[in-house]
């Protein structure tokens, strides 16, 4: 009920305030992040590439299935909803709708561009999971054409899964959502100003480190190499300095507390 009010509250202040002008200015930015949702959307349906997976590449597809240490509906949880929650206390406490603009804005495309091109990659190259042999011959029986690719005979649905293991989705936005994160509480709490208050850099490595442990998990579900993982945190870090650097300036900038005062 509280919560509710809280966001009854800012919706008040902000048309109050130059919030709807600021989100006026930036109309064709929310126009095109809902064009790539929807595009986000199509990639799931469309068939994954199958690459050429031979006998002698078994050895290490073999991994035993596991069900997902972190699932996919809790990703949203913690790369979206915990950084939102973050803006709106930052904003309840300054008065700064420029800021939580800009934050929301600059965490959504984040988290989109990155689930875009994790699902494209994915797509083009149709790298077999570890515990892909499960899923081509799910009654352990393998079977091979006369070039020695394999025969599947396991579910479709589950096959095309089994070839989306380049690079690492749960990596790649574990990585966008709370590296923006990172970046955000960075800039608030001036963590680069020089007077050596060490303490401050646990708040931005705090959110990386639970990015990383997302990523080791993949590992231990047999979900992914170590290479998906590398490649996903890679992808999903750096098209966060992007979208970051866009909407705010670097964490070290003297000015890098508030985009609103630069406007």
């Amino acid at each position: 009920m509280s919560f509710h009010c809280t966001l009854s509250q800012i919706a008040s202040n902000m048309m109050r305030s130059n919030g709807m002008k600021v989100v006026r200015t930036h109309i064709y930015d929310w126009l095109i992040l809902m064009l790539l949702v929807v595009i986000e959307s199509l990639l799931h349906f469309i068939h994954p590439f199958y690459c050429f997976v031979g006998k002698g590449m078994m050895t290490n597809l073999k991994y035993p299935p596991k069900s997902d240490t972190v699932p996919i509906w809790a990703i949203p949880m913690y790369a979206l909803l915990l950084p939102m929650v973050i803006f709106v206390v930052m904003y309840l406490r300054r008065r700064d709708v420029y800021d939580l603009h800009h934050a929301v804005l600059g965490l959504f495309y984040s988290a989109i561009f990155t689930a875009v091109i994790t699902d494209a990659i994915k797509l083009a190259v149709g790298q077999p999971r570890p515990d892909f042999f499960w899923r081509c011959f799910p009654d352990g029986k393998d079977v091979y054409d006369q070039w020695g690719n394999v025969i599947c005979h396991g579910k479709r649905s589950v096959i095309d899964e089994g070839h989306k293991s380049f690079p690492s989705k749960h990596a790649s936005w574990s990585f966008a959502g709370l590296g923006f994160l990172s970046l955000y509480s960075a800039g608030k709490i001036k963590t680069f100003d020089h007077k050596g208050h060490v303490a401050k850099l646990c708040v931005i490595f705090l959110p990386l480190l639970v990015a990383s442990l997302v990523g080791v998990s993949r590992l231990d579900d047999h979900k992914h190499h170590q290479q998906d993982v590398i490649a996903g945190g890679l992808l999903g870090i750096t098209v966060t300095v992007f979208c970051y650097l866009q909407f705010f300036p670097p964490p070290y900038h003297a000015q890098g507390m508030f985009r609103g005062n630069l406007l």
